[in-house]
């Protein structure tokens, strides 16, 4: 008994040294023999705490084991016992897995406070951290899962920026200087996003719920088709004909448009203060002017909680022959990446960017309606606004709007079978720091001298066009 009282004021005094130091880790003293279960609790370590800002009060936890280890029934806690948030039944997390709670409807976390972690019963604890000050945004350890914690850059559900900006220094844009419009004079007004150029087609996502289906105007930009029903664009509902989806992206398989057309949506427009994180399938070859989705894979319990207008806002999808051939390591078994192992869906992996963390998630959506969490990425940036494949050159552009100066970034599989950033690209010096939500690149058949078109959907519809073109190296 003595020992054990022992045990519990060493606590106590390590709790009390974390709050009057600032952030810092505190590991608690296990009250039982070692064992197995004891073992693989270990390895689940406290990695982010977000506080403040876009995000709602959120703890991330790490798996720095060998092994997948079960969370069912896990409680996280503040600094006080009295309240406490339980991990939902069935939960798990893959070796080197992020997965980020929030636990605002539990518990607040304030300014100096603590996040701590038990085993269920909520009286074992297994980590914990303590804080003097409201994080700036993130507290984040650095080396994942093993290192101290410090202020830094909100990367919920991915590796912490322990590295500076993630990725190498920007250089110029990997085209020509010169930018023109590519639309005619206040078409599409505000609000146009997502862009997917198919061939002669030109697919295009506005906020309103609005899918356009552009073709060329002969001058090298882009027009609404007037044929079946495009003329002023076609207005999205959810499944069964209601809602407004907010729609940001917009990508195809590698069906192509006969396969679906498939848009990212980050709320129901009218019900606008609240998230709703779905990627939503619709069939284009009726005539009629308004698309009801045939799918929708709301993925909102799955991610990182967000401001209701700080969701989903790029989508694009990357083929199964890449991944596999480039070794591309599943997130949520922590082994090679297997298609086979997620039966029928569309022959590859759609990738979203989220606004409000910056990060980028890949979901295997199956036809079934549901879904498998693969990857999340860090950008590296403070905001994901679009996400094209190339697939000519085998890479995932993501690209950030004017908060990031109009940043430009290239990601490939590397050897560790993660996507990492090769290059960072400052936008075309001719373009002025637009608000650019959408960017498309033209396939390798519309290579001219080593280069081709690429465009941008401008949201603000700055001086009456939503649409511009440059040119990017093939």
């Amino acid at each position: 008994m003595l020992g054990v009282r022992a045990s519990w004021w060493r606590r106590r005094l390590a709790f009390r040294f974390a709050a009057i130091t600032g952030p810092a880790l505190v590991v608690a003293t296990l009250l039982t023999p070692p064992s197995a279960h004891a073992a693989a609790a270990d390895d689940i370590r406290i990695n982010e705490v977000v506080t403040t800002g876009d995000v709602n009060d959120s703890i991330e936890l790490y798996n720095k084991g060998s092994a997948a280890v079960d969370l069912s029934g896990w409680i996280l806690k503040d600094d006080n016992d009295g309240s406490s948030y339980r991990i939902a039944s069935g939960t798990t997390l893959a070796p080197g897995a992020f997965r980020a709670f929030d636990v605002h409807a539990a518990f607040g976390l304030g300014s100096d406070d603590e996040a701590r972690l038990y085993l269920p019963g909520g009286t074992t604890l297994v980590d914990s951290f303590g804080w003097s000050s409201h994080s700036a945004p993130s507290w984040s350890r650095c080396p994942d899962g093993t290192g101290a914690f410090g202020a830094a850059r909100l990367t919920l559900g991915a590796a912490n920026a322990c590295g500076g900006n993630g990725g190498p220094a920007p250089t110029a844009w990997p085209g020509g200087s010169s930018v023109t419009t590519a639309d005619a004079t206040n078409v599409f007004g505000e609000d146009l996003s997502g862009l997917y150029q198919e061939g002669g087609v030109m697919w295009g996502a506005q906020n309103s719920g609005t899918l356009w289906r552009l073709v060329p105007d002969g001058s090298g930009g882009w027009r609404p088709d007037t044929a079946g029903g495009w003329k002023s664009g076609k207005t999205l509902r959810f499944p069964g004909g209601s809602g407004s989806p907010d729609s940001e992206g917009v990508t195809l398989t590698g069906a192509g448009s006969a396969g679906g057309v498939f848009v990212a949506s980050e709320r129901n427009g009218d019900a606008s203060g609240t998230s709703r994180l779905s990627v939503l399938k619709y069939d284009t070859g009726g005539s009629g002017t308004t698309l009801t989705a045939a799918k929708e894979w709301n993925l909102t319990a799955d991610l990182p909680p967000v401001g209701a207008n700080l969701g989903l806002e790029g989508i694009t999808w990357v083929p199964d022959t890449y991944l596999t051939s480039a070794g591309f390591k599943d997130g949520s078994t922590g082994s090679a990446y297997d298609p086979k192992r997620y039966g029928s869906h569309t022959g590859g992996v759609f990738f979203v960017g989220v606004e409000g963390t910056g990060t980028v998630h890949g979901y295997v959506l199956q036809d079934s309606g549901a879904y498998t969490r693969v990857a999340t990425l860090d950008s590296g940036m403070t905001g994901v606004m679009e996400l094209q494949w190339e697939p000519q050159a085998a890479r995932l552009w993501v690209v950030c709007d004017d908060t990031c100066n109009g940043q430009h970034r290239t990601m490939k599989v590397d050897a560790s079978g993660a996507f990492a950033t090769t290059a960072v690209y400052d936008r075309p010096s001719g373009m002025p720091n637009l608000n650019n939500e959408g960017v498309s690149l033209a396939g390798a058949d519309a290579c001219v001298n080593g280069t081709k078109p690429v465009y941008w959907a401008d949201d603000s519809n700055d001086d009456g066009h939503a649409l511009r073109r440059g040119t990017v190296t093939c």
